[in-house]
């Protein structure tokens, strides 16, 4: 909750916590852990088409790392992401969602100002609650999602899960 107030404090448009930090948390939750911190960062994501200045995601990381101490924080706005992963634009942080590689990776977490919890899941909570991996529908490459799978190594870490291959 404290790093999603923090975030919350940047006052950036449609942002969100997301990826493998939020994730991960559900994992060791659904296996029984106490948290673990398995996140190699934590992705905060967000879209704001009038400043697509690459600059501008290191600074906010700067920010998130001086008040937290914490160096994983990673900040990429999602309206200039299309052009790294070779998409047609983005409409929106949920639009950009729908193109990560894992269905239980396109998840968002943000805090309103009256503490109340949204969760942005464009293909839903149920694989992420039923430990199922599989490759989100928009993205194409098959390929890169496998060798990801393979190499992030979850099921060491994670042993209820269950990988589905593209």
């Amino acid at each position: 909750m404290q790093d999603l107030r923090i975030v919350r404090s940047l006052e950036l448009p449609d942002c969100y916590i997301g990826a493998g930090y939020i994730r991960n948390y559900i994992w060791d939750d659904l296996h029984g852990f106490t948290r673990r911190e398995l996140h190699s960062d934590i992705d905060v994501v967000y879209f704001n088409a009038a400043d697509l200045e690459e600059e501008r995601d290191y600074e906010l990381e700067q920010e998130l790392c001086t008040a937290t101490g914490n160096s994983k924080w990673s900040v990429k706005n999602q309206a200039r992401m299309h052009l790294r992963n070779g998409d047609m634009p983005y409409h929106s942080t949920e639009d950009a969602l729908r193109f990560w590689p894992e269905r239980v990776t396109a998840i968002g977490v943000q805090l309103h100002a009256d503490d109340q919890i949204r969760i942005c899941a464009p293909y839903g909570l149920e694989d992420l609650y039923a430990l199922v991996v599989r490759k989100s529908p928009a993205f194409m490459d098959a390929v890169y999602y496998n060798e990801r799978v393979c190499k992030k190594n979850w099921q060491q870490h994670w042993p209820k899960l269950t990988i589905v291959r593209a």
